[in-house]
Formats: C-alpha cells, sequence, structure tokens
C-alpha cells in the first residue's frame, strides 16, 4: 500500500481527478519540453463531460502560461483505459514535438497511461485491512503506530500540516459569503449555518449544526477554489476536517491526537485506494464520499482510543451505507449536490463509530468485504451515474 503523504495532498480545488491530476500532468509535461512553444490537451471520458465545471481547463491553461494551450474535448471515444484519460501535445511551429497519454485516478493522483496503472511505491506490506488488524494484534500496538513504524515518526510533522492546513480551510469558508463560482448561483450557507441563533434548538441540535457549517465551509471553498486538502478527494475534502474540528472543539483533543486520527484515517482511504476506487469517475460517490466517511469514523475512533476491531467496524458501518451512492454533479459542478452530501456524511461518520463501540462484537461484516463489494457495485453502476452529469440530480436539474 502507498504512503499516506499520497492520500493527503494540499491543492485547489475544485476536484483532485479533473483539476488537481491534470495540472499535476501539465506541470510535469511542461517541464519536459522546454522547447515547446505551444501546447495541447484532449480530455476523453468524465473530464470531456464535466471539465468545464470542475475547471480543468482552466487548470490547464494556468499551469501551461505563459505559453499558450488548447483544450479540447472528445466525447465519442470509449475504449479508454480509464474514465479520467487525457493527452497532452507538445508543439512547434505547430508541429508535434511530443505526445503524452495520461489517467488521473483519483485522489489528485496521475499516472502515464503506459505505466498500466502502477502507483506510487508502497511502503505498507499489507494487502488489506484484516492483514494491518493482524500486524497490530500481534506487536499489540494501536493502528496509528503502524503509521510510524513504516513511515517513520517525521510523518507526524507531514500530518501536522494536513491538520493546520484543513483548520484554516474551516476557518476560511465560515468567514465567507457570497455566491460559488459557476452558473448555478449557488450561496454559501456555512457562515449562516454557524452563526444562526435558534432559541428553540438544544445543545445536540446546535452542535449538529455547527459540525455541517464545518463540512459546508471546507466543500465551498473547495467549489470556489480555495485550498483544500484531499481526504481522500476534493469532491470529499470536507467530511474529515469537519469531523475533527468538531471533535476536537467538544472535547479539547491535543493537536498529537489529531494528528495519530489523520494517520489511522490515513491507513482507511489507502487500503480503499489499493482495493478499490476513490475516484467518482471509476465508481461513483461511494467511493469519494463513502471513503471520506469510513476515513472520519475511524479517525472518531482513534480519538477515544478505541481498539483496532472497533475501529475497523466503524469504518465499516460507515462505507456500507454508502454503496449505490452515485456522482451527479449538476452542471458538472462539485456543488450540488457534493457540498451538502459532505455535511451528511460527516454526521455519520460519527454514528458510526457510536454504533461500533457498542456492537462491535456482534457485526458479521468486515471493512475488507465492503471495499469489495463498493468496487464491484461502482463497476456495475450505469456511466451515467459515474461523474458524468448525464444521470440523476444533473439529469434531472436545469438552472
Amino acid at each position: 500500500m502507498e504512503s499516506v503523504r499520497e492520500l493527503y495532498k494540499t491543492g485547489k480545488g475544485p476536484s483532485s481527478s479533473h483539476t488537481m491530476g491534470p495540472a499535476r500532468a501539465a506541470r510535469e509535461f511542461s517541464d519536459a519540453h522546454p522547447e515547446a512553444d505551444s501546447f495541447r490537451a484532449v480530455l476523453f471520458g468524465s473530464l470531456a463531460l464535466t471539465g468545464k465545471g470542475h475547471l480543468t481547463d482552466v487548470a490547464l491553461l494556468e499551469t501551461f502560461a505563459p505559453r499558450p494551450c488548447t483544450v479540447e474535448e472528445d466525447r465519442t471515444r470509449k475504449d479508454l483505459p480509464h474514465p479520467n484519460y487525457f493527452e497532452l501535445y507538445a508543439l512547434r511551429g505547430g508541429e508535434i514535438l511530443a505526445k503524452q497519454a495520461y489517467l488521473s485516478v483519483g485522489g489528485g493522483t496521475v499516472r502515464r497511461a503506459e505505466d498500466g496503472g502502477e502507483g506510487a511505491r508502497e511502503v505498507y506490506p499489507f494487502a488489506d485491512f484484516s492483514a494491518i488488524l493482524r500486524y497490530a494484534q500481534e506487536k499489540k500496538i494501536p493502528l496509528e503506530q503502524i503509521v510510524y513504524d513504516f513511515e517513520g515518526d517525521e510523518v507526524k510533522g507531514f500530518l501536522a500540516e494536513v491538520w493546520h492546513t484543513m483548520q484554516s480551510t474551516v476557518k476560511r469558508g465560515l468567514c465567507a459569503s457570497g455566491k460559488l463560482p459557476g452558473a448555478l448561483g449557488v450561496e454559501r450557507r456555512a457562515k449562516t449555518l454557524f452563526e444562526t441563533v435558534d432559541e428553540d434548538e438544544d445543545t445536540t441540535g446546535r452542535e449538529q449544526r455547527h459540525l455541517c457549517a464545518f463540512a459546508f465551509a471546507v466543500s465551498e471553498e473547495n467549489a470556489a477554489g480555495g485550498t483544500i486538502v484531499t481526504a481522500p478527494t476534493c469532491g470529499s475534502c470536507g467530511v474529515l476536517p469537519a469531523v475533527l474540528c468538531f471533535l476536537a472543539a467538544k472535547h479539547g483533543f491535543s493537536e498529537n491526537r489529531i494528528v495519530d486520527a489523520l494517520a489511522v484515517a490515513g491507513l482507511v482511504g489507502v487500503t480503499v485506494k489499493q482495493n478499490a476506487s476513490i475516484s467518482g469517475a471509476e465508481a461513483g460517490c461511494q467511493a469519494e464520499v463513502g471513503t471520506a466517511t469510513a476515513m472520519a469514523a475511524a479517525a472518531t475512533g482513534c480519538l477515544f482510543r478505541a481498539d483496532p476491531r472497533t475501529i475497523e467496524y466503524a469504518a465499516e458501518i460507515a462505507l456500507e451505507h454508502q454503496l449505490g451512492l452515485t456522482c451527479d454533479p449538476v452542471g458538472g459542478y462539485v456543488q450540488i449536490p457534493c457540498i451538502e452530501r459532505n455535511a451528511v456524511a460527516a454526521t455519520r461518520a460519527i454514528n458510526a463509530y457510536a454504533l461500533s463501540k457498542v456492537l462491535a462484537g456482534t457485526r458479521k461484516i468486515d471493512f475488507d468485504t465492503v471495499v469489495a463489494t463498493m468496487y464491484a457495485t461502482g463497476k456495475d453502476l450505469s456511466v451515467r451515474y459515474r461523474e458524468t452529469s448525464e444521470g440523476g440530480l444533473a439529469a434531472k436539474y436545469r438552472c
């Protein structure tokens, strides 16, 4: 399995696979061809269908600047090696100097097509979460210690920076107002959610609203092209920060405890990335928000010092009840239903842990089974429901 560093990437929204990934590829391709005087990008699959709303063209143009780049969409080709497939061309005097095909596989990770989908160097010798649990049991260590054993204590500094960025994003989002970019005219609502005073509201209701406000804050910053951390993607970036900020404020958890929670959430995320997908274009929103919910549920368990099997059960509950979740962004924007979905998922994550700490000894399904089921379900989903904006709310809603 890959490093948690490959899961938590800091960058600008609104999409890890449609914005961050292509931008990374463009940067690499541009640096490799200083002799070129212009570039051409051809987008296929989900990138072609939702690239405008996801600002793929903007990301490419800004990355190649000051050299010009033309961005084309090919919506006809179907024999693609990945739903997020694109080609970059380096030109000089109108003549092609070089061509490179890429796959944007989710979470900001981009791979060369000829590499056959091979990812970053693996740092964990585990095939699945069951192997992680066995290792923890044999060593008699908590799950976060596995991350430190294999990635070194220096990864704590990296995770602390991730936490600082998440907090900053929440704070920015809570202060912002106005409309989000794009044709939908969606108003920012995080500030209103957080500041609303309801004299009839009890403590639980107020806390739920604040939790949702944190998720709205991050998701709205993402939709506006602000700086966020993929957790595991841009489209699902609001879930984990919302849960961590809410619990840290309510219970006073230290930064070290939060870092441990991020480490455990990272193990859950890289397990899904290894054995299934975190790309909405490949497996629907269950792969994005579903995985984020599982990560946040596991992080919650870590904060309350639950044992590894209870943490695994929390992640299992969280993902199991997102199975079949479609990715249908209206207009191709990461706004409807994405922003509200992050808020609902944050509440589900905490509830999943609440169930797991009572029922862990009775469960029948393990996390690995749900991950495999999620991937199979994603493959069975019609392509209309995998980040193409051709089905679901995207097809029914008209602005």
